[in-house]
């Protein structure tokens, strides 16, 4: 009996399981798909910056995006905006693309560039000297870097001659001279007169005419300034603006 009412019981329990409705798993939709990069990477090669950034934005904010392609997609979207004059975003995207991929010259060459226009040389030497490190075969990164120390060497040496003329202030007697050195205007005066003075000697054959002649008017010029010089340094400035004129071939200033 005892047995009976086992079998029973498993019995009614299987019918029970079998009366049950049953619910199938069904998977929910991802809200995250993943997004083709080649829509991203075709537009980067048309040029076409709007388009760019309206492609590659998804690309670059989709969570699943792989580093490479994400990297990729913030270097075009940094071209496009710089395309764009919208420099500081540009400078954002070429900002988290190297920071998440340290390895890329163009990167760090295009990023170089860009902050070279906007007047920061030294991060633009830094991003040169980067990009030549990671590429020493990348010609527009050796390039740039070559012109920008180069630059920087020529800031470097007129920074160093700035408001002071071409002869020693702390030897100058006359007051044409004391004038000269108290007006930093003036003192850029005379060092660029004396400065287009000896590059117009350096190309005249020495003792031939035309150098003896250029000699003869810059002693004229120089004895015209101290004899004529007043208490007023406007007809100085004058004289010396003149003189610089009549020294680069009548160009202005």
């Amino acid at each position: 009996m005892r047995r009976f009412l086992i079998i029973a019981g498993l019995s009614l329990a299987a019918l029970f399981g079998l009366a049950a409705p049953s619910f199938a798993t069904v998977s929910e939709p991802d809200d995250d798909p993943l997004i083709d990069p080649a829509p991203c990477v075709n537009a980067a090669t048309d040029g076409d910056a709007d388009n760019v950034i309206a492609v590659c934005t998804p690309l670059i904010d989709q969570e699943k995006t792989g580093k490479p392609e994400r990297v990729k997609a913030l270097l075009a979207r940094a071209a496009a905006f710089d395309r764009k004059q919208q420099f500081d975003r540009a400078l954002g995207d070429y900002d988290t693309a190297l920071m998440l991929d340290a390895t890329k010259p163009d990167g760090f060459n295009a990023r170089g560039e860009l902050r070279r226009r906007q007047g920061n040389r030294p991060g633009a030497l830094a991003d040169f000297a980067a990009a030549v490190k990671r590429d020493p075969q990348h010609q527009a990164a050796r390039a740039n870097y070559k012109s920008l120390a180069l630059e920087l060497e020529r800031l470097g040496a007129q920074l160093a001659v700035k408001n002071k003329p071409s002869f020693d202030c702390k030897q100058a007697k006359r007051p044409v001279q004391k004038a000269i050195c108290a007006d930093p205007e003036l003192a850029d005066l005379d060092r660029e007169i004396d400065a287009a003075h000896q590059a117009k000697l350096r190309h005249a054959a020495a003792g031939t005419v035309s150098r003896r002649a250029l000699l003869r008017a810059q002693d004229a010029y120089l004895a015209e300034r101290n004899a004529a010089f007043g208490r007023s340094t406007d007809e100085l400035r004058a004289a010396m603006k003149a003189r610089l004129r009549q020294l680069r071939g009548g160009k202005a200033d």
